[in-house]
């Protein structure tokens, strides 16, 4: 599936005038939430705008549903209308290399509606590499129209992820580190260990071990245990980390994969959810 794009490919769209194109920067890091703000007005690829996780892609926390919630869709669609993007711009998203940031605003969009929305290959640090420019000038946006149609069948909410991974009607996977899934560590939340019944995908798995993403023939390799139709739903901590493996899964072919939003933190504000360790 076409879903990560090279700086080459960005560049010549970037640089054709006839081409409606939108470019976002989502760099970010979870242990100083200033981070990214802060990098992107040091250095950005030109005419690039800034998604932050926890003020664009993510909605207001409340008791439940995860320490990343989806963002409410009217206010996300506003957010990057006034940014320059239309249903019919071209959106490219990017951190620092291939991280989970930016597969996190590919998700958003593709959950909104926007069909033309791609992952920049190896994120800046690609884009400097291929000895195209950065600025840190700010670029003023032609505002748009972003209407969006939300696409409810890419989601499972809790009640829904226990049900089907108790019967057997879906498969689970956890994307975070084997140490938090089996519950050796836990440096974010008040439980370690993992949702009874996910099976340890790590997030960074889809990728060599130098950070690029590995090609379809590798990652139909990394998920040969499961069947192209099956119903995958994938979770991490938050929701974040979940969209590469999405991404993964969506180049290796299948067709029937969906986020859970709130993943393990959502899980655990459960008082009734049990969860599942396996110390080592």
């Amino acid at each position: 599936m076409f879903i990560t794009v090279t700086a080459d490919w960005v560049y010549e769209k970037k640089n054709d005038s006839q081409i409606d194109i939108a470019i976002f920067d989502t760099r970010f890091d979870l242990n100083d939430p200033t981070y990214g703000l802060k990098t992107f007005k040091k250095d950005h690829i030109v005419g690039a705008h800034y998604l932050d996780l926890n003020k664009d892609l993510s909605g207001d926390v409340q008791v439940h549903g995860g320490s990343h919630p989806l963002p409410d869709p009217e206010k996300f669609a506003m957010n990057v209308g006034e940014k320059g993007v239309g249903n019919d711009t071209i959106v490219v998203v990017y951190d620092e290399g291939n991280g989970m940031f930016a597969a996190r605003a590919w998700w958003v969009f593709k959950y909104l509606g926007h069909t033309q929305v791609y992952v920049l290959e190896d994120g800046i640090k690609g884009w400097k590499q291929s000895g195209y420019e950065t600025t840190d000038k700010l670029t003023e946006p032609t505002p748009r129209t972003f209407t969006p149609n939300v696409h409810e069948e890419e989601i499972s909410h809790m009640e829904e992820v226990k049900e089907k991974v108790s019967q057997n009607e879906a498969v689970l996977f956890d994307s975070r580190a084997h140490d938090r899934y089996v519950g050796n560590v836990e440096p974010m939340y008040a439980k370690a260990g993992h949702i009874p019944g996910a099976k340890n995908y790590f997030w960074q798995d889809v990728l060599h071990e130098d950070g690029t993403w590995k090609n379809e023939a590798l990652l139909q390799e990394h998920f040969k245990d499961f069947d192209k139709d099956e119903e995958i739903i994938v979770s991490c901590g938050s929701g974040v980390s979940a969209c590469p493996n999405i991404i993964g899964l969506k180049k290796a072919g299948f067709t029937n994969v969906k986020l859970y939003p709130g993943s393990f933190s959502d899980w655990i504000s459960y008082k009734e959810n049990k969860v599942e360790t396996k110390v080592e």
